[in-house]
């Protein structure tokens, strides 16, 4: 049966500019190309979801601008169902500014416009949707009381939620005993728990995440792969070998290929590894959206060993 997952989350047109390194405050350089690419944590996680062959429904808002156009076309073209992604008349589409190094590191920062007044009401209204999900994704780039209803619907139902934490804000104590399994990097982490995450702090982090009620913890950590905190213990889960050309989306990447694992009623563990193959395959490409890899190309690299070029 095809996984159903549902997101709440972001829509963004990301303005990228490559660069041969990031500039520091004052200082202007000379970068390598511009362009535009489909974006946002809330949309890039659903056609990631898609592309691996999920039915995934997104929630959401655009402005009433040709960027919100582009992204409910771009949405659709990948199967991804827009009937809950509203067109606001007062705001301008989300945009995020992207520099990417020659390393393949990025900076960005993000204009949320329509996304910022994403209602609760919005998600009371697509009820019906999340409540015949396998799977409910958040984030935090939109606004928290909406995150938090949605997460809501989803208990009301037996939906499993899923939070990416991002950007990471500490003022979730409302929002993390309705999440099953939370899905924060390193940065991420250190903020939620006020605790440093050099290496003999990583598992005091992930307890403390722990005991404010979320049964499962993964901590993504790029190229060292992630670490999986449940019951059971805690469990590290390599990451693949890849050649990163830009990082962008790669943390989305992981949690759309997660997800369908997870729909898919594979065990954490290796759905961990869908999602550390689908996050590798994701820094080969530039942009967020263009670089989300199908799902074939992900069970090649798993198939392989965890090796590509």
């Amino acid at each position: 049966m095809t996984p159903k997952i549902v997101v709440v989350g972001s829509l963004n047109m990301d303005l990228v500019t490559r660069t041969p390194r990031i500039p520091v405050p004052g200082e202007t350089i000379i970068g390598h190309e511009f362009f535009t690419a489909p974006g946002g944590k809330g949309a890039n996680q659903a056609v990631a979801a898609a592309r691996m062959g999920a039915q995934v429904s997104m929630i959401g808002r655009v402005g009433r601008d040709d960027f919100g156009n582009a992204l409910r076309t771009t949405l659709a073209a990948d199967g991804v169902d827009c009937t809950y992604v509203f067109e606001d008349a007062d705001a301008a589409t989300g945009i995020a500014s992207i520099l990417v190094d020659d390393a393949g590191q990025n900076s960005i920062v993000v204009a949320p416009g329509a996304n910022a007044r994403l209602t609760p009401d919005d998600v009371d209204r697509a009820e019906e949707v999340i409540a015949r999900a396998d799977v409910l994704l958040l984030q935090l780039e939109v606004p928290l009381e909406t995150v938090i209803r949605a997460a809501e619907v989803a208990r009301r139902h037996d939906v499993t939620v899923v939070l990416n934490p991002a950007p990471a804000r500490p003022d979730l104590d409302v929002l993390l005993p309705l999440v099953d399994i939370l899905i924060p990097n390193e940065s991420e982490a250190a903020l939620l728990t006020g605790l440093s995450l050099e290496a003999v702090a990583v598992q005091s982090a992930i307890e403390a995440l722990r005991k404010v009620g979320v049964e499962v913890v993964i901590l993504t950590m790029g190229a060292q792969g992630a670490l999986l905190a449940q019951p059971e213990g805690l469990q590290h889960i390599p990451a693949f070998s890849v050649k990163p050309v830009d990082t962008t989306a790669a943390g989305d990447a992981f949690v759309g290929g997660f997800a369908v694992a997870l729909a898919e009623k594979q065990p954490l563990a290796e759905a961990v590894r869908w999602g550390n193959a689908t996050g590798g395959l994701a820094t080969m490409r530039l942009g967020a959206q263009p670089s989300l890899p199908e799902r074939q190309a992900v069970l090649d690299l798993i198939a392989q060993g965890g090796k590509s070029s």
